[in-house]
């Protein structure tokens, strides 16, 4: 995938009060039992399918890095949008975590966690140098860092001597 790169200094302009972060992975704890792995790793593509199909469950953006510990990092608009989607019997991810429970929970072979965050706006500082659209700034809007913004401090609101 060849991304556009934006030269420059640029953070995630975010106009929402606060955003959810959800982490998700999974770690195969035995590899060599490749179909277990397998079964547990195919159940989230179609729930981010479904997401993306779906922009009202609340999922702004996602990205995802694979090996022995996967990672998915998504932002949501709220916990409660999260939890529905969770929850959501019309939704992929119910069915895929009660086969979780019922066939691989305590087997050892395959792990499975997750985090969940809210994070206030006035708590979010973003930067991204010569970078594509990524993270919190693809999943809300990407803007350049302006002059009164070119510290984390400033980005946070918490340089005195800028105000």
């Amino acid at each position: 995938m060849n991304e556009e790169i934006f030269p420059g200094r640029y953070t995630a302009a975010v106009d929402r009060p606060d955003i959810t972060v959800f982490l998700i992975g999974m770690r195969a704890n035995r590899w060599w039992q490749i179909p277990r792995v397998a079964r547990v790793a195919s159940r989230m593509a179609p729930m981010l399918r479904h997401l993306a199909e779906h922009p009202e469950a609340g999922m702004l953006g996602a990205h995802s890095w694979f090996g022995r510990t996967t990672l998915l990092l998504s932002y949501w608009e709220s916990p409660e949008h999260l939890q529905r989607f969770a929850a959501d019997r019309g939704a992929p991810h119910l069915q895929a975590w009660r086969d979780f429970q019922r066939m691989m929970a305590g087997s050892g072979s395959v792990g499975v966690w997750h985090e969940t965050y809210q994070v206030p706006a006035r708590d979010q500082e973003t930067v991204y140098s010569d970078m594509p659209r990524f993270g919190l700034a693809r999943a809300t809007a990407h803007a350049p860092i302006a002059a009164g913004s070119s510290t984390a401090r400033r980005r946070l609101g918490r340089d005195r001597a800028a105000a």
